[in-house]
């Protein structure tokens, strides 16, 4: 007799309900075969002995799998507050939840590790493809994934992702609108505190930044890259509003950083805007829950996590997949904005 802490496995089922384990197989995954009554039999016995179908086995035996890879390189403490991730994998589990799929989430320290982990993803039949996320200029995991035939989408520009199909930001038109509107209002000396360098997209909004001031005939204007987390850029607002000839104005890459901008502003006795505009991007509920609510460059990022998705499937399946924009990130002016005091 079997001890009470052993596993029961389909072959215990068959042989309690008096069928072949094939038998089983058929009724659980809902194929002819088995009569009416076989099934409810074989359902029966399963739910008295506590057994239901590994769905992974299940996935490998159809030939398919239906989980869906997504590696992300944040510390865990972070992503738990970025509102733009929370937003991105809601959208992506909206398809996923159409379609009975799974998302396998993980966390990595750097890209090396994340090449071998979705290496083992996709040898070992653990995802039928895979969602890459935060490219860097001459990104290391494209050309091994590449060879792999792993398939994925990019969330990226195309000058990031290589050979992968992409869905992306235009973050250059974006970076260059936050600072024309700041401009109109008679900013002179703005200032930006971006992201980390090496993150593709934090070098294109830096470049457009730039671009953009010289393009209005302002000075390049000052920009600090740092991490996304709100102590990061509490430090970098710190910075900036010591300086000498401190900006009127600062753009800051997610919500976060902007949140605790609008801290160090109180703190030192900074009245926004009166002296000081603060505008934000992402636009997620952190900015309509601050005094003032806070500017951004809003984009819908449930819609962009869900138009990945989609695509991601499209490629599974074998179909063309065309890479393409997702709507551009647009202004949304609120309290935390307006002419600076040399403007009045």
């Amino acid at each position: 007799m079997s001890a009470p802490t052993d596993r029961v496995t389909i072959k215990d089922v068959a042989a309690r309900a008096g069928v072949s384990k094939g038998a089983v197989s058929l009724a659980f995954n809902h194929k002819p075969g088995v009569s009416e009554a076989t099934r409810e039999r074989i359902f029966a016995v399963a739910r008295e002995l506590g057994w239901a179908p590994n769905s992974s086995a299940r996935s490998l035996s159809n030939q398919r799998v239906d989980t869906i890879g997504l590696a992300i390189c944040r510390p865990a403490r972070l992503l738990g507050l970025e509102p733009f991730y929370m937003e991105f994998i809601s959208g992506i589990e909206s398809v996923l939840a159409e379609r009975s799929c799974s998302l396998l989430l993980r966390l990595v320290s750097d890209l090396e590790e994340e090449i071998t982990l979705q290496e083992t993803w996709w040898k070992g039949r653990q995802v039928s493809g895979s969602i890459l996320v935060d490219f860097h200029e001459n990104d290391p995991r494209i050309e091994p994934l590449l060879a792999l035939g792993l398939p994925a989408v990019a969330v990226g520009d195309p000058e990031l992702t290589g050979g992968f199909p992409c869905v992306w930001t235009d973050d250059a038109t974006a970076a260059a609108e936050a600072v024309r509107y700041l401009a109109a209002l008679g900013h002179r000396r703005i200032a930006r505190v971006g992201g980390p360098a090496g993150l593709g997209h934090s070098a294109i909004r830096a470049t457009a930044f730039s671009g953009t001031m010289r393009e209005l005939g302002l000075d390049a204007g000052l920009q600090i890259s740092t991490g996304f987390a709100g102590e990061e850029g509490a430090r970098a607002t710190r910075s900036l509003l010591l300086g000498h000839d401190r900006p009127t104005a600062i753009v800051y890459d997610n919500d976060i950083m902007a949140v605790a901008g609008l801290g160090v502003a109180s703190e030192m006795g900074i009245p926004v805007p009166e002296e000081l505009s603060l505008l934000a991007w992402d636009d997620s509920q952190l900015c309509r829950l601050t005094h003032p609510t806070l500017s951004a460059m809003s984009h819908d990022v449930h819609g962009f996590g869900a138009e990945v998705a989609r695509q991601l499937f499209t490629v599974i399946a074998g179909s063309p997949a065309a890479s393409h924009p997702v709507p551009t990130p647009a202004l949304t002016p609120r309290g935390s904005t307006a002419a600076p005091p040399s403007a009045h």
